[in-house]
């Protein structure tokens, strides 16, 4: 029986073109015959896509004829062979068909000097590398983008630097006419950097520059919202796998379909980043701050002192 193509990329690219941005972004420019089918239906937003980097043999792991057991069997490969599989966002695409490219920019470092396989391949980076893409086939469901803010006539945009990719992607493809504001905290003040966005919705900048991190974030946003600054949450009370959104709980809460609105009802929050400091903020807009549940999404990117699996 001949297996079915899969609904998706997932293939190998190369790195076209590589920039170092700022101290903590590098910025891959990657292409290859299977870009041609890239494309989802829509903006873009914060579209996510997946790479996997050579394991500690130094090989691009194949997945060469894989069907819909492919994630099983990449896992079923000893780790040295398998690589390591992290999540990105797309930054921009450039070109088309053959000639399309995919723009993706990774950091460098985390705030407490942690780094890992992505940001290890990210610093060495060179054309001519190779990675495996998984990434949206034009006509397929993909899902990945959770930036959806309906009606709302205002958007709020909060992240630290793991986030900073998806924000300005966001940036991008909100309508001219769209408001609201965006804050990204950043390790330094050299990694502040230039991007477009619609004139009423106001972008601030907020390097750390040794400040704790989340600490300028939450009070940017507290103060944005003419609140107090949310309590600091304890790691050990952080749900390692924070996802929530108006659609999905990653703790399993309800998501009610109730239309009314609270306090804030004109606003859609997007918060992204290290899973302690989005936990504070979520529990602040939507506990302390009366938000309704069907206008956030929080996603915990990362969390401090923990490994990412994928």
């Amino acid at each position: 029986m001949t297996a079915q193509p899969l609904p998706m990329i997932l293939d190998e690219v190369e790195v076209v073109a590589v920039e170092r941005l700022s101290p903590s972004f590098v910025r891959v420019v990657l292409g290859g015959p299977a870009l041609a089918g890239f494309g989802v239906d829509g903006p873009l937003y914060d579209q996510r896509i997946k790479l996997v980097f050579p394991g500690a043999d130094g090989r691009v792991p194949s997945f060469a004829g894989a069907d819909d057991s492919w994630f099983d069997t990449w896992l079923a490969r000893p780790e040295e062979e398998r690589g390591h599989m992290r999540t990105y966002t797309v930054r921009e695409v450039r070109g088309s068909g053959a000639d399309t490219r995919l723009v993706v920019d990774l950091v460098l470092h985390l705030a407490d000097g942690a780094t890992g396989p992505g940001s290890r391949w990210a610093a060495a980076a060179v054309v001519g590398d190779r990675v495996v893409l998984m990434a949206p086939l034009r006509g397929e469901p993909f899902g990945g983008i959770e930036f959806a803010p309906g009606d709302a006539r205002r958007v709020l945009l909060a992240g630290d630097e793991t986030a900073v990719p998806a924000i300005c992607a966001i940036l991008r493809d909100l309508p001219s006419d769209a408001q609201g504001a965006a804050f990204l905290e950043v390790p330094e003040t050299g990694d502040v950097l230039e991007v477009p966005a619609p004139t009423a919705v106001a972008v601030t900048w907020l390097p750390r520059d040794g400040a704790p991190l989340g600490e300028r974030l939450a009070q940017a946003v507290a103060e944005h919202l003419g609140a107090p600054a949310p309590i600091e949450v304890p790691q050990d009370d952080v749900d390692p796998d924070l996802w929530e959104t108006p659609t999905y709980s990653s703790s399993g809460e309800v998501v009610s379909d109730d239309p009314e609105t609270a306090r804030l009802g004109d606003l859609y929050a997007w918060i992204a980043g290290e899973s302690a400091v989005v936990t504070g903020l979520r529990r602040h807009l939507v506990r302390d701050l009366g938000m309704h549940r069907r206008r956030v999404a929080f996603m915990g990117y990362w969390r401090r002192g923990v490994a990412m699996r994928s």
